[in-house]
Order: C-alpha cells, then structure tokens, then sequence
C-alpha cells in the first residue's frame, strides 16, 4: 500500500539480481563440468553438474560475483584442454599434424569452395635407411623431412603424418601447376639436401603424387578422400617412373615430373606408362 513507504518494485528488483547471481554461477559450474567431462574426468564432472542442478532447483543464495577460485579453475581447465587437443592433433615423433587432424581437415574441405590440391609424399626406400643407419637416424630423418617440406608452404596450407614415412600436404586453392612447382621443390631441397651430414653415406629422397580435385571428365573426383587415394596412385606412378619424382594427372594422362641440369621443369607425358629416363 502507498502508505507504507515502500517501492512494490524493490522486491522485484532484488530477485531479479539474484537469479541474475544464480544464473552466473550455474553457468560457472556447467563450464567447469563440460571441461573435465572433455577430459574423461567423469567424477569431477559430476560433481559440478550436481551444484549447478542444486542452483537450478533450489535459488540459494549466492555471493555477487562467481568465487574467484571458481573462475580460475574454469580458465586452467580451458588451457589444458586447448593444449591437450592440441596435442591430440600432433604427431609425436615428427610435430607436424597427425592423421586425426589431417581426417577433419579433409572433411572441412568438402564445405570450401574451390578445395584444394592434395600432396602425397612417400620416402623412397626408407626401409633400407632404418635397416642401414639404425632407428634412431630414420627418427631423424624424419624430422628433418619435414622440416624441409614445410619450408615452402604457402599460408593456409599445412603437412600432417598420413602413417609411417608417408605424409600428406594441403594446399587450399593451389592450381596444379603451382602445386606441382611446390611438391617439385619440396623433392629438390630433399634430394640435395646434405644427409651425410648426419650420417655417412646416408641419401635421402621422396616421391611425390599430386591429385586436385576434378568435377568432371572420366575420372571425377570430388571427394577430398577420393582424392587422397588419387594422390596416393600418383605416388606409386612416381615410384614405378624410377623414384625421386613428382607425378600428376592431367586431361586423363599421368604426367612425370622431370628435372634437368638447367634447373627447367620438363615432364614426360603418357597414358599410365612408363618408362626409365636417366636424371640429367
């Protein structure tokens, strides 16, 4: 009533606070739980779903703000997580990407305009380099592999570990002729690169298969999974071709990437034939 000096608004407004409180630290909890159920700690989880369901049901009373230790606990969470996923993504051995990242990154592709052409790089003979040199030069070798790969990568594009000694190169947007030039010089810088330097009489070379995607002719691919197994055919025409070479396909016909001592691209042009030309 007017008399009673009170603003019938004020009771209102304070419980509108309070949910606004309960509201925050419900979703404090929810962060909390949905963090540590990313990481398989169920328990823990668990233990904050309860507290947001007793807020949820019960209104209690809060303190203004969310605790503080509640707040730094989210943030701790969420830069283990970010840095767990990162590691869920990268290989080991080498620190490029792994197959799980390379997989997601192929099922992105499907959505990009355009796609992107796909590098399948294999080391040639690299049996013979672990049963010569011992495991622990092939780790290295392997390192350094990639490292010289990614030296000439565009931005935008990445390398991941397809499995073993083959890798896998995206190029988003790159035509094949820019493509071939890149996986070209990637095979270059390999091949002369000074491997005895790491250990005596060790050689190092790649083959390189580089598939695009095609949206007709005979042979469409559109798929970025169909593609990859493209680019892995390439590869063995590559290695069928004599090793150290870079194969791609073109109106229907594998072509041979082929290096001369002037430094100029030549290819060999045939229809899934092949035939042994020394490297000039």
């Amino acid at each position: 009533m007017p008399g009673d000096g009170g603003d019938p608004h004020n009771g209102r407004d304070d419980q509108d606070g309070q949910d606004g409180q309960d509201t925050d630290l419900l979703a404090v909890h929810q962060s909390i739980a949905e963090l540590y159920a990313a990481q398989g700690r169920w328990q823990r989880a668990y233990e904050h779903l309860r507290s947001a369901l007793d807020l949820a049901r019960c209104h209690r009373p809060v303190p203004p703000d969310p605790p503080d230790h509640c707040l730094l606990e989210v943030e701790r969470l969420r830069r283990e997580h970010a840095r767990a996923r990162e590691e869920s993504l990268t290989d080991v051995l080498t620190a490029t990407y792994n197959r799980r990242y390379l997989d997601h990154r192929l099922a992105e592709l499907r959505a990009e305009p355009g796609g992107a052409a796909l590098a399948m790089v294999d080391l040639d003979l690299f049996k013979d380099v672990n049963d010569s040199f011992g495991h622990r030069i092939g780790d290295q070798v392997l390192r350094q592999v990639v490292a010289l790969v990614q030296q000439g990568l565009p931005a935008g594009a990445c390398c991941a570990r397809y499995g073993g000694e083959e890798f896998v190169l995206v190029l988003p947007g790159a035509r094949t002729g820019a493509a071939v030039a890149l996986a070209e010089r990637a095979r270059a810088r390999i091949a002369e690169h000074g491997w005895g330097q790491l250990s005596a009489g060790l050689a190092v070379t790649v083959s390189i298969g580089v598939a695009q995607p095609r949206e007709c002719g005979p042979a469409r691919v559109t798929d970025p999974h169909e593609q990859l197994v493209e680019a892995d055919t390439l590869l063995y025409a590559a290695k069928r071709a004599g090793r150290n070479l870079v194969a791609y396909r073109e109106c229907g016909e594998i072509h041979i990437v082929r290096t001369v001592r002037s430094g100029n691209l030549t290819q060999f042009h045939g229809r899934d034939q092949f035939v042994s030309l020394d490297r000039g």
